[in-house]
């Protein structure tokens, strides 16, 4: 529950005083029960500089139900680590019960107080129920999970007045916090935390593969510590069942543990409530490497992180290069080469350092010239190519060597059009390939094992269209469909479930849009451990390019410039490397800080490894 943050416009009814040099404001409460006329939003607050930590005022001695309510609300978009001063707005045991943690909801704008507040029964003694009303926009969970949103949030909220003291105070109110859109992006932020992909590993050393799980926390509140704890408590509910932690179960801070930071040399060292004998060497590496993965995301000039079990004994220490080593890591794997199709029919590549614009053919059977083609996608170790004819009718598969040749067609179309046939296909790290069947009549999934093995067909028990466009993760658990449906494209996420039987397909279960606001999505790519670009159009809209999450957020940042007629984007999990489009103006690239740039006028179906 909190107020909204839209700035100067909207009615400030409180006093802040800003003591800069501890980098703390301190809100107070003082708005009246609107009690005539429409709904009114609770009273904003100006945005601070991101450095500020803002902490509220408790009520005063004589505050109105209007002042209560005002001020709690308020109260919960402040810094208060345990929301202590929201509980003084509470009844002593309503402060017992309340569970702020269980959930948050935000809001399009802040939440507004009904102002026909009905006044209870014991009007003499002192009661009065109230109800906070808003259109909801995202929910985040218990394991502070983000999910879209929609529909009216109404909620009860009911004050009594203390027959001895005369105090109003709230005495119920529904578990969990709400607030503004507003709020939530000064009082949140979005990390990843890394667990392995169950049953999976790659390489000649059998690596595990890091899968991101991107949770909210608070950004001001000793964000450390919250991550850490959030990594022992496990995966959110939705990438649960595909991931596995190394953490034994139990694993927890120790007693008392709190303001985790690394020290001078950028080391940060982790007590937890683990004996010596509990923790295998190779188990403590890969736990110490879960946390330097998700707590880089907090502090990037983290250099190592040291486990410590009770008694203050080390249990592992690891650096971050050792942890590189120790997971196949998307956003650590940077692609040697982009590829695309040049305007010779030929397959192309050119190395992503590259400043220049000149590109050689890739050796083998594609990099001759003799076959057209459609869309085209490159192993992620960048040892082979799939490929799909200019009809959009066959996949095929070679390798990227001179003796190259194509093998023989793995998935067939038979669909009315090109557009109605196979997709652009995708491999992940496992080195599956993966493509869609878009005939009207037989849509389908298929997932091609090592790119060699007999095409299985997906299950996709909630498919809500058919699939125009697929994208893998690297991490082989999750999966991004462009599904149509009464003309629109939606994008959806996935969760790729693996049976352990031998010769069962694998199945996409609990898809969830991840661009909700978009009803047409022309194209997208993975650019992240836990996000995309999205080329889309919102109603009514002009055509725009902006990275969102899996869960459904819209990332904080710039978007990248606007570029026109794009139909198709290539990005890389590894951000060091320049996003590269095929659009009106051919194959263009956009280098870290500067603007698009002209590659090839003439090119088409750019893509990076994946």
């Amino acid at each position: 529950m909190g107020a909204d943050r839209e700035g100067g416009a909207r009615r400030k009814s409180w006093r802040a005083a800003a003591y800069t040099a501890l980098g703390v404001v301190l809100l107070a409460g003082c708005a009246s029960m609107p009690d005539s006329g429409d709904l009114r939003d609770v009273e904003s607050t100006p945005r601070q500089d991101t450095g500020v930590r803002v902490f509220a005022m408790p009520p005063s001695e004589d505050a109105d139900p209007g002042e209560i309510m005002q001020g709690f609300l308020e109260a919960l978009t402040s810094d208060d680590p345990a929301y202590d001063t929201a509980r003084k707005y509470l009844t002593d045991d309503a402060a017992r019960t309340w569970r702020p943690e269980k959930s948050t909801t935000v809001l399009a704008n802040g939440p507004s107080i009904e102002p026909d507040c009905r006044v209870g029964s014991r009007e003499t003694a002192g009661s009065i129920t109230c109800v906070l009303s808003g259109t909801q926009v995202a929910t985040v969970d218990s394991k502070q999970a983000y999910e879209p949103a929609a529909g009216t949030y109404r909620k009860k909220v009911h004050l009594s007045r203390d027959s001895k003291s005369g105090k109003w105070r709230i005495d119920e109110l529904p578990d969990g916090v709400v607030m503004g859109k507003s709020d939530f992006q000064r009082n949140y932020t979005s990390v990843d935390k890394y667990y392995f992909a169950s049953g999976t590993s790659v390489g000649p050393a059998g690596e595990p593969v890091a899968v991101a799980d991107p949770v909210f926390v608070r950004s001001k509140v000793d964000a450390m510590t919250q991550m850490v704890r959030s990594v022992l408590e496990g995966p959110s509910g939705w990438l649960g069942p595909v991931v596995r932690s190394s953490f034994p179960t139990g694993t927890a801070l120790q007693k008392g543990v709190s303001g985790l930071a690394p020290d001078d040399q950028n080391r940060l060292t982790v007590p937890l409530n683990l004996k010596e004998s509990r923790v295998s060497a190779s188990k403590c590496t890969e736990m110490a490497t879960q946390l330097l993965f998700t707590l880089r995301n907090l502090a990037p000039t983290l250099e190592s992180v040291e486990l410590q079990g009770t008694g203050g004994h080390r249990l592992c220490d690891l650096t971050e290069q050792r942890a590189e080593t120790t997971a196949w890591h998307g956003s650590s794997k940077r692609p040697e080469y982009l590829y695309y199709v040049d305007g010779k029919h030929r397959l192309v590549q050119m190395p992503t350092g590259s400043t220049g614009t000149e590109s050689v053919q890739v050796p083998g059977a594609l990099g001759e010239g003799d076959k057209t083609l459609q869309s085209v996608a490159v192993s992620r170790d960048e040892r082979s190519v799939a490929a799909v004819d200019d009809y959009g009718a066959t996949l095929r598969v070679t390798s990227l060597t001179s003796d190259g040749s194509l093998g023989n067609a793995l998935v067939t179309s038979k669909g009315p059009t090109p557009a109605d046939r196979l997709t652009t296909p995708s491999w992940d790290a496992r080195g599956d390939l993966w493509v869609a069947d878009r005939d009207p009549q037989a849509t389908g999934l298929y997932v091609v094992e090592h790119g060699v093995a007999k095409a299985e067909k997906v299950t996709v028990p909630s498919l809500p269209g058919r699939i125009k466009d697929v994208r893998v993760a690297a991490d082989g658990v999750r999966i991004a469909l462009v599904v149509e449906k009464d003309g629109k494209q939606s994008l959806q996420i996935g969760r790729i479930e693996r049976e352990d039987r031998t010769g069962e397909a694998p199945s996409v279960v609990e898809l969830r849009p991840a661009a909700p606001d978009l009803e047409q999505v022309s194209a997208m790519t993975w650019a992240g451990d836990s996000q995309l670009l999205v080329v889309g159009q919102e109603q009514g809209g002009v055509q725009q390019m902006r990275y969102v999450q899996v869960d459904g957020a819209t990332l904080d940042g710039p978007a990248p410039g606007a570029l026109p007629g794009v139909k198709a984007i290539a990005a890389s999990e590894d951000d060091r490397v320049p996003l590269v489009a095929y659009s009106d103006d051919g194959i263009v690239r956009l280098p870290t800080g500067t603007q698009w740039q002209k590659v090839d006028k003439d090119g088409t179906a750019p893509v990076y490894p994946g």
